[in-house]
């Protein structure tokens, strides 16, 4: 009960903030959730060295391209964000170059950062904006969320093969190929109830792709948690984790989608 109710607590906050909310007001509740997840990304990455001043001062730094997002819709915000966030972080390193030993690993986890939480979740503001943006990370999150599922019951249950023991050693094949087909069951579902008029060739490719950009981005998050050594991104939501825990699939996954939608369309 203790992951039950805050999980539904969760997606019902989700779905009434993507159906009945606007853009605007879904990027506004976005760059709080971006800022924390940035929050948690430098404590990881600095390993609990930096200040209160310096940690908020890379805080920012990280959310500024989801912020510009929102405030110029599409990717010249992003594009903006990238330039100025990567200027004053490598202003900021000059300041500290010496004070730490590892000052070009941290300045490197830095610019990961960047990429990682503001580039890709500037993605998802970006997408929202688009026509049915809603309803596509509606159908987005229905493919990550059953995919994830999938791949962990049906893992459970038939999993042999490991998928990559070195990082995620309970990630299996089987289960991966379990997480393929329920992603695209769901997506289709959700397709079907909140698009208007489904290109089905379309979503099934795109839920394919999405599906295996949802494991990528579940594995990257793993390869940050082990490179830094911890267990969880960060404990907001409880036994669910950080925001980071959330939302890793959904970072890889967000871009894919929303480049398929401009430059293919369904």
């Amino acid at each position: 009960m203790k992951r039950l109710v805050p999980g539904i607590l969760i997606a019902l906050c989700w779905f009434f903030l993507l159906y009945k909310g606007s853009p605007s007001l879904f990027a506004v509740v976005m760059i709080p959730v971006a800022f924390w997840g940035a929050d948690e990304y430098v404590r990881m990455a600095g390993s609990g060295r930096f200040s209160l001043l310096q940690r908020l001062l890379l805080d920012i730094l990280i959310t500024v391209p989801v912020i510009l997002t929102a405030v110029i819709p599409g990717t010249a915000g992003m594009t903006g964000g990238i330039v100025f966030s990567f200027t004053i972080l490598t202003l900021w390193c000059f300041s500290v170059y010496g004070r730490y030993a590892d000052c070009y690993d941290l300045f490197c986890r830095l610019v990961f950062g960047i990429v990682y939480i503001g580039v890709l979740g500037a993605h998802i503001i970006a997408l929202r904006f688009q026509p049915e943006g809603g309803s596509w990370l509606l159908v987005l999150t229905a493919v990550t969320a059953g995919s994830d599922s999938g791949a962990y019951y049906i893992g459970r249950a038939f999993g042999k093969s490991k998928l990559c023991p070195k990082i995620s050693p309970n990630k299996t094949r089987e289960g991966a190929l379990g997480g393929l087909v329920t992603g695209l069951a769901t997506a289709i579902v959700f397709a079907q109830i909140f698009l208007v008029e489904p290109h089905w060739p379309f979503l099934i490719v795109a839920a394919v792709i999405l599906t295996g950009a949802g494991i990528a981005g579940d594995l990257t998050e793993s390869i940050v948690k082990r490179g830094t050594g911890v267990k969880d991104s960060g404990h907001c939501l409880g036994e669910h984790g950080g925001i980071l825990d959330r939302i890793d699939s959904l970072l890889f996954a967000v871009p894919l989608l929303y480049y398929l939608l401009v430059f293919v369309g369904q």
